[in-house]
């Protein structure tokens, strides 16, 4: 009978084992398709179509192109940084400037995911932001800062583009959310047009 039941037993667990692999599996699938979808949607934004949804039912759709060469970054910006878009990517902030317009616009992430990477930034760091129309920009990081999430750390005087990426802090906390918030802000490198080529004669040595 004891080991009648130790091999129930066995096999119930074994079961168990076999459903939360199943469950992290199908989590992870969904985690792979989702990015598949959200940058196909990106590609079809880039041929000139507006508010591509990835799916039928999202809620939300691809508003720019965010990468860091020095650290193999390479993102796709979501519209709405609500907690349902962020599960899938870094999201632009509604309210502030849109990708790459003058002001400051705003592009938040998950700490533990998309954003991680923010620990590692330092000043004068390359970003480079392309917006919906393809139009790409050089950002370089100016500052970082610590702040509470009940005070927004945000004032920057309208003007030239400027870009704040947020995330919770600290990056190893235990637990999500909390009270502060970590702040990457950067401003757009001018455009140097190339020299014109001289126009007079050249000597004759």
């Amino acid at each position: 009978m004891k080991k009648k039941l130790a091999g129930v037993l066995a096999g119930l667990l074994l079961a168990i084992g076999g459903w939360q692999f199943g469950e992290a599996a199908w989590i992870h699938a969904k985690a792979v398709l989702a990015q598949i979808l959200i940058k196909q949607a990106w590609f079809e934004t880039q041929t000139g179509a507006r508010t591509v949804r990835p799916w039928s039912w999202a809620d939300t759709w691809p508003v720019a192109r965010l990468s860091v060469p020095g650290l193999g970054i390479d993102q796709i910006v979501l519209a709405g940084a609500t907690g349902r878009t962020l599960a899938f990517g870094p999201a632009h902030m509604d309210g502030t400037a849109a990708p790459g317009d003058d002001g400051l616009s705003v592009i938040s992430g998950h700490r533990d995911t998309h954003f991680r990477f923010l620990q590692r930034m330092k000043m004068n760091d390359v970003l480079i932001l392309t917006d919906d129309s393809g139009q790409s920009r050089r950002f370089r990081v100016t500052d970082t800062a610590v702040v509470n999430a009940e005070e927004s750390g945000l004032e920057r005087l309208p003007g030239a583009p400027s870009l704040a990426l947020v995330t919770c802090y600290p990056f190893d906390a235990v637990d999500p959310g909390g009270p502060l918030r970590y702040l990457v802000f950067a401003e757009a490198v001018p455009n140097v047009p190339a020299a014109a080529p001289s126009r007079g004669r050249a000597q004759r040595l």
